[in-house]
């Protein structure tokens, strides 16, 4: 039951001065704004303007799949993917920084301790596809 409970309650999300909402000492979840070697994971680089690299985050997501978009702005993208095994949701910012021109990452599972790594694997299969993209 407490899963369930977890699992239906919508973290506090955003960018607040330049950075994503931390994310907790749990194993389960990354980003790239953390200080935690073994939850960092690197900023993703601009396509040639803000407009094209959200679409082309916006493409690298529906590839991976299992995500819904949640809020969109023109440098902020939450989505929440849905494993499909247990139907746990996780919650994944993109933030665009235009000054740095690079892109940052959060992903954080809402229920339960370990993630038995499937952010970090998320993180690196979009990473992949975004990539990919021209």
């Amino acid at each position: 039951m407490r899963v369930t409970i977890q699992n239906s309650q919508v973290p506090e999300l955003g960018v607040k001065d330049g950075k994503l909402t931390e994310i907790s000492s749990k194993p389960n979840n990354v980003s790239t704004q953390t200080d935690d070697p073994d939850k960092k994971v690197a900023t993703l680089p601009f396509k040639s303007s803000k407009k094209s690299t959200m679409t082309a985050l916006k493409q690298a997501v529906a590839s991976y799949g299992n995500g819904k978009i949640e809020a969109e702005d023109a440098d902020y993208l939450y989505v929440v993917f849905t494993t499909s095994l247990m139907h746990y949701h996780d919650d994944v910012e993109f933030w665009l920084d235009e000054k740095a021109q690079r892109v940052h990452y959060r992903s954080s599972s809402r229920a339960g301790y370990s993630d038995m790594g499937l952010n970090r694997q998320r993180y690196n299969d979009i990473a992949a596809l975004y990539e990919a993209i021209e």
